[in-house]
């Protein structure tokens, strides 16, 4: 399981990058001003950021309870990138509707689309931070 240390630097390389990339996607693909996009993906990486250090300690709790290991194969890198966007869909929505003063429905379709980056966007990231940071419990012998 990973260290304390290592979920911080996990976290913050995932959201440096991850804003990097959305806010100017963001502003262009939603008609927005880039600071008022720039000012709510730094809000919303702020609790996503929370809720990621939870969250991933949570799930590797349970796969290991439940397994006997932390390892993921695609599948549960899916179930696991899926599960963690649907829990930040249900607490940022209304955050996002009243932040850029639109409707819900608005505010969904942004949510959804930015919940669908932040999928692509952790399923390759933590392939490459896994192959990059592996952990011994991962070693098979030959």
């Amino acid at each position: 399981m990973r260290s304390l240390p290592d979920r911080i630097r996990h976290v913050i390389s995932f959201e440096i990058i991850g804003l990097a990339l959305v806010t100017p996607l963001g502003a262009w693909a939603f008609h927005q001003p880039m600071m008022d996009i720039g000012v709510l993906s730094a809000i919303v990486a702020v609790v996503a950021t929370l809720w990621s250090l939870v969250y991933n300690y949570l799930f590797d709790l349970g796969l290991r309870a439940a397994r006997g290991t932390t390892a993921k194969g695609a599948v549960m890198r899916v179930f696991h990138a899926v599960l963690f966007e649907a829990g930040l869909l249900a607490v940022l929505m209304p955050f996002i509707a009243l932040f850029l003063g639109i409707t819900i429905w608005q505010a969904l379709m942004m949510d959804i689309s930015f919940a669908a980056f932040y999928m692509a966007y952790a399923f390759v990231f933590n392939w490459a931070y896994d192959r990059l940071f592996p952990l011994a419990e991962w070693q098979v012998e030959a």
